[in-house]
């Protein structure tokens, strides 16, 4: 298991100590740097100026949405970042949610599986420099019956097979990454619970005869996002990553559809998702994070002293995981530095 660092969004989370942060974890030998775009800031400018600021760390967009940007546009994206970067870069993709999509973006979030399945192909011809045609039920190029060609990337992209990651919840989604992606960005990954969800990906895998040597996960990339704070006393680390977690269980999404309110349920915590998400609904955002359970942070994120985030990161790469994503929680960047250090040690201590 390797690990990388989350960075989040410019401005937010991590906020203007970003390089700084990377930079270190290059020097730490992490392998990956993550940085996320809802809407706010997007995710290829701040790739752009950590592509220049770094020389080895893999550069990934987590995620570029696919409501806000069209195949042919994410594939120049991607095809520059990977030039800009000597090869470093990994496209991560994801629908986002319907508020983001019909709400920002002004896109039907309707078949989000469909839409991406014929998404990631039109990325993947385009990225192989083919002449683009495609005649799908959500994209067709060209256009029929107008002045438009099909036309050929005029860069050339380091790697043609530059990898592709999805990011998914949902047992159909998780099986379409296994079958069209070269990874999975897991967001509250729960290594005790995860044995369905890395099922639904090997049940994509082996459709399409992916892997080697009878191993369908072989080169796929699981990528969980993991928040972390160092710190002794657990209730306060708790509440530090609390706040994030209850964003997420009750205010991504409407009360209908929420799908990491349907994750949490999935980890056993029903009752929680209801009141996290009626509290956050009700405007109600401090009560919604006190509301949100030691054991869901527990199962979800790295909190506590040294030692205990030593006895428990195990867990991940017995479970499958191949990537671990740091989001350090700390105030400063000396400190979020500090959490980088303390995760690189308890690895390398797993011998």
């Amino acid at each position: 298991m390797r690990l990388a660092i989350s960075c989040g969004y410019a401005g937010m989370g991590l906020g203007n100590d970003t390089v700084d942060l990377v930079q270190e974890a290059e020097r730490l030998g992490y392998a990956q740097a993550w940085v996320a775009e809802a809407y706010g800031s997007d995710a290829p400018t701040v790739l752009g100026w950590l592509a220049a600021q770094t020389t080895s760390i893999g550069l990934g967009a987590g995620v570029m949405q696919i409501p806000a940007r069209t195949p042919a546009m994410t594939a120049m994206t991607a095809a520059t970042l990977d030039r800009l970067s000597g090869g470093r870069f990994h496209l991560g993709l994801g629908v986002s949610g319907p508020q983001v999509s019909e709400g920002w973006h002004g896109v039907r979030f309707a078949a989000p599986l469909a839409r991406t399945r014929e998404y990631v192909d039109i990325v993947r011809m385009a990225l192989r420099r083919e002449q683009v045609e495609y005649a799908g039920e959500h994209f067709t190029l060209p256009l029929p019956d107008g002045p438009g060609k099909a036309l050929r990337l005029t860069i050339r992209p380091p790697r043609t097979d530059l990898p592709v990651y999805l990011a998914a919840v949902g047992p159909r989604n998780l099986r379409l990454a296994g079958e069209v992606a070269d990874g999975w960005l897991g967001i509250f990954f729960s290594p005790e619970h995860s044995a369905d969800q890395l099922a639904a990906v090997r049940a994509g895998r082996e459709a399409v005869g992916a892997g080697s040597d009878g191993d369908a996960m072989a080169g796929f990339d699981v990528v969980a996002t993991v928040p972390v704070v160092v710190m002794d006393d657990l209730e306060a680390a708790r509440s530090v990553v609390a706040g994030y977690t209850a964003l997420y269980i009750g205010g991504m999404g409407s009360r209908k559809q929420n799908f990491y309110n349907r994750l949490a349920r999935s980890l056993g915590f029903d009752a929680a998702a209801d009141e996290i998400q009626d509290l956050y609904l009700a405007g109600r955002a401090r009560d919604a994070a006190a509301a949100v359970p030691f054991d869901l942070v527990d199962s979800t994120a790295l909190i506590g002293p040294p030692e205990r985030i030593a006895e428990r990161i195990g867990r991940y790469a017995t479970a499958g995981v191949t990537t671990l994503s740091v989001a350090p929680y700390a105030t400063t960047t000396a400190a979020r530095v500090a959490v980088l250090r303390t995760v690189g040690d308890a690895l390398a201590g797993l011998g």
